[in-house]
Parts: structure tokens; sequence; C-alpha cells
């Protein structure tokens, strides 16, 4: 379960404390002496101390992993839009994902060095490009009008001239590289 660290660790907190607090209430009803009741919220501490630094270990744990998780989903849905979309500009990802456009260069070069995007990146302009979407297209005429393609999508090339669709299955997308 994501971020099921941090949930554990609050309970772990709240048990150590609920402990902590019985402990106390125990030994104020024993009617123990002033030495005695020091002594016995030392000892109450010794217990508890390890419990809370444990759950706030978790907690801290649980809260970087939630983190970590929205940023692999953040990650995952720009290569999905670069797949389905076959060309897709900075600026579209920057609206899609509702992040300033530093963080999503910073994005598509940690993709890059994940070895997870494969593909162009044209930064003056800002678009990134499929391997499928460069390999469908280059030198590739429209059977229409002869016009040069556009990757349109996964599996799709369209004319941009004549508005021809020429959609691809794994065999032609094959035979084209």
């Amino acid at each position: 379960m994501r971020g099921s660290g941090r949930i554990v660790g609050l309970i772990i907190i709240a048990i150590a404390v609920l402990l902590f607090l019985g402990w106390l209430a125990t030994v104020a009803t024993t009617g123990a002496d002033a030495r005695g009741f020091v002594f016995s919220i030392f000892l109450g501490l010794i217990v508890c101390a390890p419990l809370v630094g444990v759950g706030l270990y978790l907690q801290r744990q649980g809260s970087q992993e939630q983190s970590q998780f929205a940023q692999v989903e953040k990650e995952k849905k720009l290569l999905n839009m670069v797949l389905t979309q076959g060309q897709v500009t900075i600026s579209e990802i920057v609206a899609a994902l509702q992040q300033p456009t530093d963080e999503v260069e910073e994005m598509i070069r940690n993709l890059v060095g994940k070895q997870l995007f494969s593909g162009a990146i044209n930064w003056d302009k800002g678009i990134l490009y499929s391997v499928e979407s460069q390999s469908l297209t280059d030198g590739k005429k429209c059977p229409n009008c002869g016009g040069e393609l556009a990757f349109a999508g996964k599996g799709l090339i369209e004319c941009p001239w004549c508005g021809s669709e020429v959609f691809l299955t794994k065999r032609a997308a094959a035979s084209t590289e």
C-alpha cells in the first residue's frame, strides 16, 4: 500500500502516547512519593521514547514514499502523452501536469537519464517526438496526394495537405522501418 508507513507510524506514536499516559495514571493512583513518581516517569519515557522514535521514522518514510509515487505518476503521464500522441509540446505537458516548465524539463531529462524515454526532443521548439513517430514519417509520402506525412498519434499518420489518415498496424509499422 502506498504511503502505509505514514499511517503505521502515526498509530505507533498514538500507542506510545497512550501507554505513557496509562503509565502516568497508574503511578499517580499508587500514591508514590515524589522520588518514586519521578523515577516512574523516567522509566515510562525509557519505554515509550523508542516507540515514538520508530513511529516518527515510519511516518517520515511514508511521506517520502508518497511524494515519490506522485512523481512517478507524473512521469508516467508524460510518457503516455508522448507515446499516444507521437509528438507533444512542452507547453501541453506543462498544462496537463500543472507543473512549472523548468520542472517538466527536468522530468524529461530524468526520464532520458533513466532510459525510459527514447525519441527526439527539440528544445528550441519545445517538442518531444516518440521514436515511432520519427521512424514512420521520415521520407514517407501520402498515398493519396504525395504530400509529406505528419504523425498524428500512435499508429496514425495524417497528411496535412489532403487530410488523409493512414492507420498502421504493427506489421505495417515494422515494414516501414
